[in-house]
């Protein structure tokens, strides 16, 4: 892919093969990183080439952007759906256009592929919704005191938990992560070099200070249910044991295996707290605990959700049995969604619209996370007919609040 933007002159193509370890080490710096060798090679076995872009200034090299090729879980089913990453503008070329021409020439790709969805997560949110990308998962961060963590089911502990490898977890933990992912809208299928490139990675530049990742499996009746990765950050003051216990990531496959991998969590030695980010907003901890308040969980915006072919998008997601509507949707920078739209029968409608709002709206919305109640609150949606919000919420509400447990 080779182009050149009108308007603004910059030259955006992919780079080749061979270009690549220049392409990461210039996305590592939009982030005030530095990219390693080590971190080179990780990255190239899953960064794909011809979804990479980057601009030219002459012959200076000044923006990246990129996508991954996913399977997002939506509801009733998954959609393929582009990972954007990598997006970023150097400090000298900025409010020169150049992101617009990124993301243009981005959509129009995904399109092409006939991937419905774009995702992300944002490092700033005030820049994708100008291209039509809506909040659709909330996360939250916990920092729990592990001598208040007392749970209020006062039942035996059940099943048996071992340390791994990472070795070894890669052949036991993505039975577990699919299992969840299937029933969950907002996670994405992952391969082996993921798992292997990212998760089970554990390069010693970015622990951060922490210890070596280590690798917890439960076991109920002998099959693994439940799994955490965690590290230890180390503290002795006044040589009592002080350390922090950081949880990277823990699935689980019932609320039994998610309590008792959490049992195993709280009770490991030399630990005063333990800290985790990226958990759903309703994560089912807080209400295993006697004492909610201590898991001091503060709420964060996660994915979001850009609908790129709103026809697919929205026949391919399940509804619920309820009244029809028609949703009159707003989308200036994929003007191919603009119109009156049928739910759920997903087809353009001559009918009036019972609702009106904007394609990143519609976009919070589709997972499920982010209701159309809680969207006409905030004045992002027009009620056109009575009773509206209520018949479009009784349509796209699901059961599993949807979520995305890891940024790409």
């Amino acid at each position: 892919m080779v182009s050149r933007d009108l308007l603004t002159g910059y030259r955006t193509a992919s780079p080749t093969e061979e270009e690549m370890p220049e392409f990461i080490r210039l996305g590592a710096s939009m982030f005030g990183d530095e990219a390693r060798e080590e971190d080179i090679e990780r990255w190239r076995r899953t960064l794909e080439p011809e979804r990479m872009l980057w601009v030219s200034d002459g012959d200076l090299k000044v923006a990246t952007a990129g996508a991954f090729t996913f399977r997002l879980t939506i509801p009733g089913g998954e959609l393929p759906a582009a990972g954007v990453t990598a997006v970023g503008v150097l400090p000298s070329h900025r409010r020169r256009r150049i992101l617009t021409q990124m993301m243009r020439e981005q959509i129009d790709d995904v399109r092409q592929r006939e991937e419905p969805l774009a995702i992300l997560w944002a490092s700033e949110a005030s820049i994708y919704g100008r291209f039509g990308y809506g909040l659709a998962t909330k996360m939250a961060k916990i920092t729990l005191d592990r001598d208040r963590a007392v749970f209020r089911d006062r039942a035996e502990p059940v099943g048996a938990t071992r340390l791994v490898s990472l070795e070894q977890a890669i052949d036991i933990l993505p039975a577990i992560y699919e299992q969840v992912r299937t029933r969950t809208p907002g996670m994405y299928a992952r391969s082996r070099v993921w798992w292997e490139t990212g998760v089970l990675a554990d390069p010693e530049h970015a622990r951060r200070g922490g210890g070596p990742l280590f690798c917890a499996v439960l076991e109920l009746d002998d099959q693994p249910e439940a799994y955490a990765l965690y590290r230890l950050k180390s503290n002795w003051d006044e040589g009592v044991p002080n350390a922090t216990l950081i949880v990277r990531e823990v699935m689980a496959t019932s609320p039994t295996a998610l309590r008792e991998i959490w049992r195993f969590l709280l009770g490991v030695d030399l630990v005063a707290r333990l800290e985790t980010w990226g958990v759903p907003a309703d994560y089912p901890l807080f209400l295993m605990l006697t004492e909610p308040r201590r898991l001091r969980m503060t709420l964060g915006d996660a994915l979001w959700l850009r609908l790129v072919d709103l026809e697919a998008a929205l026949a391919a997601r399940s509804y619920n049995d309820a009244e029809p509507i028609s949703i009159e949707v707003r989308d200036s920078f994929c003007e191919w969604n603009e119109g009156v739209w049928g739910v759920p029968d997903a087809g353009r409608t001559d009918a009036d619209p019972d609702l009106r709002l904007d394609v990143a709206d519609l976009g919070s919305a589709y997972l499920g996370g982010i209701s159309f109640a809680e969207l006409a609150r905030a004045g992002r949606i027009e009620e056109l007919r009575a009773g509206g919000v209520e018949r479009a919420d009784a349509l796209f509400r699901t059961e599993v609040t949807p979520w995305c447990p890891e940024v790409f």
